[in-house]
């Protein structure tokens, strides 16, 4: 059997939402291991300093989590947690995710003081959100829309929405319910029409890769279905790059072994899209990540893709 550590040291940023995720872990690892000391390491990352840019300009998913594999390296901290859509699809040498948390609501979030859908906003108003992805799917089915980035925590994007500087802002339901928010919720975007990012709504935890013992330990954290559909958005993300600078969104559901997945890339303005679907065996999950990229490969995905990046 392996050795349970004494001490763990989860590593986390210190918004009000990634604490709540590392309480989270911390509360499960307790319950599994009542006498290890499981201590917090909250950190500032620079993706939680630059907040005048979209992430898509200053580098990326990597600024919420380079200084905690630092701190790991270190030997500060024994893990990370993250929200697993903020995780580079390709790790760093010498890091692996250990486990899965059991998937939230993946939905996006219509937020607003005044609106109660994207539908009923006038022409010209504003809507703020920080992924191209959401900016995408806006525009294709809102062309008179104004779309802003919206940067900051979750706290701060509300506060500039109360601030009247947008008429609505579109965020991930699983953080505003975890916070405590759903009220702030007003509607759901129906993934038929805004179909989430790889990995939104999960949690991950992030460890050295050759830490076995704290591998083992982790274990029971992980969500085998949740898992598997997570790491089959992720394989068509990490086709096309997958980053914050792409319009990319992935997205499987897992139900009695079956997993349906869809996926689709598009133009920022939302004018160019390509979208595929496939069904299966859900212990196929990587073979069915192919079967998409394929799939959207013939629809000149990588094009569009490269009209993004010019």
């Amino acid at each position: 059997m392996n050795s349970i550590p004494a001490k763990i040291t989860i590593a986390t940023r210190e918004s009000r939402l990634a604490m709540w995720q590392a309480e989270h872990v911390r509360a499960r690892l307790l319950a599994l291991y009542p006498t290890c000391d499981v201590q917090i390491l909250g950190m500032t990352t620079r993706g939680d300093q630059i907040l005048d840019r979209a992430l898509s300009k200053v580098g990326g998913k990597g600024l919420f989590v380079k200084e905690l594999e630092v701190a790991m390296e270190e030997g500060r901290a024994d893990l990370a947690v993250h929200s697993l859509k903020d995780v580079p699809m390709d790790l760093p040498d010498g890091f692996s995710l250990a486990a899965i948390l059991y998937r939230a609501d993946a939905r996006d979030a219509f937020v607003s003081n005044d609106f109660a859908s994207l539908a009923q906003l006038p022409v010209g108003a504003v809507v703020g959100t920080s992924s191209l992805r959401r900016q995408a799917l806006i525009a294709a089915r809102f062309p008179h829309l104004k779309i802003l980035p919206l940067r900051g925590n979750l706290d701060t994007r509300l506060r500039k929405l109360d601030s009247g500087e947008y008429a609505a802002i579109i965020l991930a339901a699983a953080g505003l319910k975890r916070l405590g928010l759903p009220e702030r919720i007003k509607s759901f975007l129906d993934p038929v029409e805004s179909l989430p990012a790889a990995g939104q709504g999960a949690m991950a935890i992030e460890i050295l890769a050759k830490n076995l013992d704290l591998l083992a330990c982790l274990q029971p954290l992980n969500h085998l279905e949740t898992y598997q559909a997570v790491n089959a958005e992720r394989a068509v993300s990490k086709a096309f790059g997958g980053s914050c600078q792409i319009p990319l969104a992935a997205f499987a559901e897992v139900e009695n072994g079956q997993m349906y997945l869809r996926a689709m890339v598009a133009t920022p303005d939302g004018v160019r899209t390509a979208k595929a679907e496939v069904r299966g065996h859900a212990s196929d999950f990587l073979a069915l990540g192919e079967q998409v990229v394929a799939a959207l490969r013939e629809q000149d995905a990588e094009a569009i893709l490269a009209d993004c990046r010019a």
